[in-house]
């Protein structure tokens, strides 16, 4: 059984008889940032958590902080999700637990900054492979049992880049139109089931995103302000329970999605483009 913090890893989450324990709300990437943030709402709402990153330390150490305030039991997983045995290894692990999943936050992922022809192809490969393959496979693991019970979701975290095409970041875009795309067709795909499927798709958030895409002194963040990861997991957890399919937290945000979905792309790529472009911090250039 998990110790006195509430906190444990998946191998002593089975009850001491071997039977079945309570759901579980998986989250991925959730050592930080958005899926931390997110780690918390739910765990607020008396959810039994399962967080996955590939930040040991980091996960664990938030684990006990998050068991400790909200009073609920929390396991993790270190798995690096961007390899099929990553994503393989997670499931194994919530099934030998005999754990059910109810709900699902995709929100595991990396971006990229800079020309496309100059980038590094093992870096976009793998970027490809989290943000894509990784929430695909979990969702095709996960999705037949909440089906087949009758309840649940999946709540996959995209970008506000997922509106439209985005030069200078080419990869990151595609893989966030993508998630937009999947998330609107099974949500189609599940009405009526009581299964919930939901996309998120924020602006800049004040995280270390920007900073680890090379990407920090791009100009969309001056031009739309950050929100923080913890008003983003908010917005995004009330309207997911709410049945809301997509999600745009913040009213600069919403109204970016809706000039995006409106604005013909000869005008709206080539703007997004030079927003993203890579620049020096102010006073260097």
């Amino acid at each position: 059984m998990i110790d006195d913090n509430r906190s444990g890893t998946l191998d002593g989450a089975r009850g001491d008889d071997g039977g079945p324990t309570p759901p579980v709300s998986v989250i991925t990437g959730a050592s930080r940032g958005i899926g931390l943030a997110l780690a918390h709402e739910f765990a607020a709402a008396g959810h039994r958590l399962v967080l996955a990153a590939r930040d040991s330390a980091s996960l664990e150490r938030e684990s006990r902080k998050i068991g400790k305030i909200h009073g609920v039991e929390v396991y993790v997983q270190a798995a690096d999700l961007a390899t099929a045995e990553g994503c393989q290894g997670l499931a194994d692990a919530i099934s030998d637990a005999g754990l059910e999943v109810d709900y699902l936050v995709n929100n595991a992922g990396g971006g990229q900054c800079g020309p496309f022809h100059e980038a590094e192809r093992e870096k976009l490969t793998a970027l490809v492979d989290v943000n894509i393959g990784a929430l695909t496979d979990l969702t095709s693991r996960f999705l037949p049992g909440m089906i087949a019970r009758g309840r649940g979701g999946v709540l996959n975290v995209s970008s506000l880049g997922g509106f439209v095409p985005g030069p200078n970041q080419a990869t990151y875009y595609a893989s966030k139109a993508y998630v937009m795309s999947l998330t609107e067709a099974l949500a189609q795909e599940v009405w009526g089931s009581g299964v919930k499927m939901a996309v998120l798709a924020p602006g800049p958030v004040a995280t270390d995103f920007h900073k680890k895409a090379d990407a920090e002194h791009g100009f969309y963040i001056r031009f739309m302000g950050a929100l923080s990861a913890e008003t983003v997991a908010r917005i995004g957890f009330a309207n997911f329970m709410c049945g809301q399919t997509i999600i745009v937290p913040g009213w600069t945000t919403m109204l970016s999605a809706l000039s995006l979905r409106l604005a013909p792309h000869f005008i709206s790529v080539p703007f997004t483009g030079w927003l993203l472009q890579q620049r020096e911090p102010p006073g260097n250039g």
